[in-house]
């Protein structure tokens, strides 16, 4: 295992799934699997103990479900970089587990490279979607919200974040590229979704596309 290798933790209640991407990152240079989960409740302690630099998440699993897994990690990890991998897309599979914050959806039917590509592009911070799950993003996001945006726009400042902020840059890189502290970051980030009534950086992320502020190809 090398230092500078991807930290990966695969979570999937079924043993081929995980005997199959265990030999998968085991072909891969760069990529280290660190640990295995079978269910929701295990992902949330080790993701604890470990600190991944990208989780695999399965969303139907036994004890605890992928969705209230990515709930818990990302409460006491917002920075976790989380990518589903799953047989579902459905709509009441997909929305919540992108609400909750996962930063990738993959279906299972995702070819191996694809699936190598995309471990690499969420640990930089960039979404990556199943083209399917794609599509009904952006069906999703033409639909008015909720909630109407707050009456107070976004400055001139927090535009700059959000932009920076779809790009997948952390609150620490965000600090960097505005010369401004990681404390004053997180502020800005914290009104925005405030705001526009966004529960996580994902969304925040999504209503960057959706108002031209960031390209599908930056996300």
């Amino acid at each position: 295992m090398t230092a500078e290798g991807i930290r990966v933790l695969v979570v999937d209640d079924h043993a081929i799934v995980r005997e199959g991407l265990r030999w998968l990152l085991a072909t891969e240079p760069g990529i280290d699997l660190v640990g295995e989960a079978v269910d929701g409740i295990e992902a949330v302690a080790k993701a604890r103990d470990l600190h991944p630099d990208v989780i695999l998440m399965d969303l139907v699993m036994p004890r605890k479900d992928g969705i209230a897994a990515i709930t818990e990690i990302k409460a006491e990890a917002p920075e976790a970089r989380i990518l589903v991998l799953t047989s579902y897309a459905e709509d009441e599979k997909v929305f919540p587990a992108i609400k909750a914050g996962a930063l990738g959806y993959l279906l299972k039917d995702t070819t191996p490279r694809a699936l190598l590509k995309a471990i690499r592009q969420i640990h930089a911070g960039f979404p990556s979607m199943h083209p399917l799950i794609a599509r009904k993003l952006l069906q999703e996001l033409q639909r008015p919200p909720d909630l109407p945006p707050t009456g107070a726009p976004l400055t001139e400042r927090e535009v700059a974040v959000l932009r920076l902020l779809a790009r997948g840059l952390s609150n620490e890189e965000i600090a960097a590229q505005l010369v401004i502290s990681e404390r004053t970051a997180r502020t800005h980030v914290s009104n925005i979704l405030g705001k526009l009534h966004l529960a996580n950086r994902t969304q925040a992320a999504l209503y960057a596309l959706r108002e031209g502020l960031a390209r599908l190809d930056e996300i």
